[in-house]
This record gives C-alpha cells, sequence and structure tokens, in this order.
C-alpha cells in the first residue's frame, strides 16, 4: 500500500516544495544502513540534480559515522537522515546548502540517542539569494536510558537578498537527566563593514562576497574524504551567486 502524499500540514514537510514531491511520488524505500560496532563509515552526498536522498542509519555500539552533504542543484532538493546511536557511538554531519533562483533545498535530520554515552554533532551552513529557500529541520531525541549523552547542533544561514528564506527549525527531545546538549541557530547577511574593508584593499564586490561566503562555510567538510571535491564545488556555486 503506498503511504499518503505528506501535506504542509506534516512537520518535516512543512516548507517542501509538495508539488515537487508529488512528481516524485512515491518514493523510493529509505536507504537502510547498518554500522557494525566498533567499525567506521563515512559517506559524502552531493545534491546537483533535485533528487530526494533518504537514509536510515544504525549505528553500533562504539561505532562511528560521519556523513557530509553539499546541495546545490535542482529546483526542489533534499536530505533525510533519520540516525539511531547505540552506547558509546558517534556521529557527525557536516553539510552546506546553497541557492539562487527559485530553488527549494532542505535537509531534515532525527537523530535518537538511545543507550548511553553517545555524541552527535551536526554542522549546517546554508546560503541563499534570489527567491531560494533553504531549510533545516533537526530533531534530537535522548531516551531515558541514554545517560552521558552528548549533542550539538551548530545552525547558520547567510541571505544575499531580503526575498530568500532560511527556515531553521533545531529540537531537542530529551528524557534522560545527565547529558549535555546544545543548539545554535542564526541567520543574517554579509557584514557590510567586513565587505567594505576588503573592497578598499582591492577585491571587487564580487571578490569580496565569494570571500566572506568562503569563510563562512570553511571547515564543514573538514576531514572528509571528498574534502576539496566538496570544497571546489561549493566555491563555484557560491561564485554563480554572486
Amino acid at each position: 500500500m503506498t503511504a499518503a502524499l505528506p501535506t504542509r500540514r506534516d512537520e518535516a514537510w512543512r516548507y517542501s516544495d509538495i508539488a515537487a514531491v508529488e512528481a516524485a511520488w512515491p518514493l523510493p524505500a529509505a536507504e537502510a544502513i547498518l554500522v557494525p560496532a566498533d567499525s567506521d563509515f563515512a559517506r559524502t552526498i552531493v545534491q546537483d540534480s533535485g533528487t530526494i536522498n533518504q537514509l536510515d542509519i544504525a549505528i553500533g555500539k562504539g561505532a562511528t559515522a560521519a556523513i557530509h552533504v553539499l546541495s546545490i542543484g535542482g529546483d526542489y532538493g533534499r536530505v533525510e537522515l533519520n540516525v539511531t546511536l547505540h552506547e558509546g557511538a558517534d556521529f557527525k554531519l557536516g553539510a552546506v546548502q546553497i541557492g539562487g533562483g527559485t530553488q527549494n533545498l532542505e535537509i531534515v535530520t532525527t537523530v535518537t540517542h538511545t543507550e548511553p554515552g553517545a555524541t552527535s554533532s551536526q554542522i549546517v551552513r546554508s546560503v541563499l539569494a534570489g527567491t531560494a529557500t533553504g531549510t533545516y529541520l533537526g530533531k534530537v531525541g535522548v531516551a531515558r536510558d541514554a545517560q552521558a549523552t552528548d549533542s550539538e547542533q551548530s545552525v547558520k544561514a547567510m541571505l544575499l537578498d531580503r526575498s530568500a528564506t532560511a527556515n531553521a527549525k533545531p529540537e531537542l527531545e530529551i528524557y534522560a537527566d545527565d547529558v549535555k546538549c546544545a543548539h545554535g541557530c542564526a541567520i543574517g547577511e554579509l557584514d557590510p563593514m567586513g565587505l567594505f574593508y576588503l573592497q578598499a584593499r582591492g577585491l571587487t564586490p564580487a571578490d569580496a562576497k565569494k570571500l566572506m561566503l568562503q569563510a563562512f562555510v570553511a571547515g564543514v567538510f573538514e576531514g572528509a574524504a571528498d574534502e576539496e571535491m566538496l570544497t571546489s564545488l561549493a566555491l563555484q556555486k557560491l561564485g554563480d551567486l554572486v
């Protein structure tokens, strides 16, 4: 039986392009990934053609998983991650989405700590121009038995035009007592004084913007096996926007 098409009343699809989702419906089953105990897993996702990527990741005891995402293409693109961490597991997400024109790009994560001593870190950066929309919905759940959990989310968006839209909703649902969970969220524009400083030293307005945006996304892909490729693609897209 085919699942019902989501609507904007569904929290996880609130800011989606439902017409684009309908055109791709029914979606294929999410890719299931099991990371065995005490092992390492890494995956790079480049969303450059308007696709919907769904991954269900279970991270075993003492294992680590790192996902790096660059979302830049298509009228509508979505990366959805559902992650379950067992005892002592570690999950890291480094994601950048860059959109212009009328693009609608989404990153949606649900990270669930089910057992003690697991750690998770999510860093998400969005750069948006034109009438583009960039969305990050990130829920971290900590079960009652998941003591000594350490989780953090860092979410920032840069709007190059006032007509662009950034939606950000980091969310915590905690049932354990001994935890360290934090999230930060900021949406802003390029610093005009910083741009003036760079232009006063000979950079063109476009090069000054590109340099500041490069600094904005710097570090998100650090440690990725495809770091050079991801950085190069990000800079190309930023160049197109400025």
